[in-house]
C-alpha cells in the first residue's frame, strides 16, 4: 500500500545559479560529500547531477509529508546500486519517522533534460 508519494521539477538553470553565487556554502548546506563527489565526476553534466539529487531531497520531503521541519538536507543522500539505479540513504531520524508511518520500501526515480530535472519518491508499507 503507497503510505507516501511526492514530486519534484526543478529547473537547471537556478541550481547553476545558486551554486555559482552560493558555492561552497550551499553545497555543504544541501548535499553530502559523496553526492558532491559523484556530481563533479559528471563535468558536462553535473548541475544537472546536482538539480536531480535536489529534487530528490525535495520528492523524499513530501513524500513523508513532513516538510523541511526538523529535517536537514544532507539527512537524506542520493546513493547508486552496482547497476547505478538511484536509491535513498535515510539518516536515523529520519528512518524513525518511516518507522512510525510504516514505511516499508521506498522507490526513487531521477531524469533530466538539458533545461529540467525531476524526482519521484514513491514509500510503500508491508501490506
Amino acid at each position: 500500500m503507497i503510505i507516501g508519494c511526492g514530486i519534484d521539477l526543478v529547473e537547471i538553470e537556478r541550481i547553476k545559479k545558486v551554486i555559482k553565487k552560493w558555492d561552497v556554502r550551499f553545497l555543504k548546506k544541501v548535499y553530502t560529500n559523496s553526492e558532491t563527489n559523484y556530481c563533479e565526476r559528471k563535468n558536462k553534466g553535473k548541475y544537472q547531477s546536482y538539480a536531480g539529487f535536489y529534487a530528490t531531497k525535495e520528492a523524499c520531503l513530501k513524500a513523508l509529508g513532513t516538510g523541511l521541519r526538523n529535517i536537514k538536507w544532507k539527512e537524506i543522500e542520493v546513493r547508486n546500486d552496482s547497476l547505478g539505479k538511484p536509491l535513498l540513504c535515510l539518516s536515523e531520524r529520519i528512518l524513525k519517522v518511516t518507522e512510525n508511518k510504516k514505511i516499508h520500501r521506498i522507490h526513487l526515480s531521477i531524469s533530466h533534460t538539458k533545461e529540467l530535472a525531476i524526482a519521484q519518491v514513491i514509500m510503500e508499507s508491508k501490506d
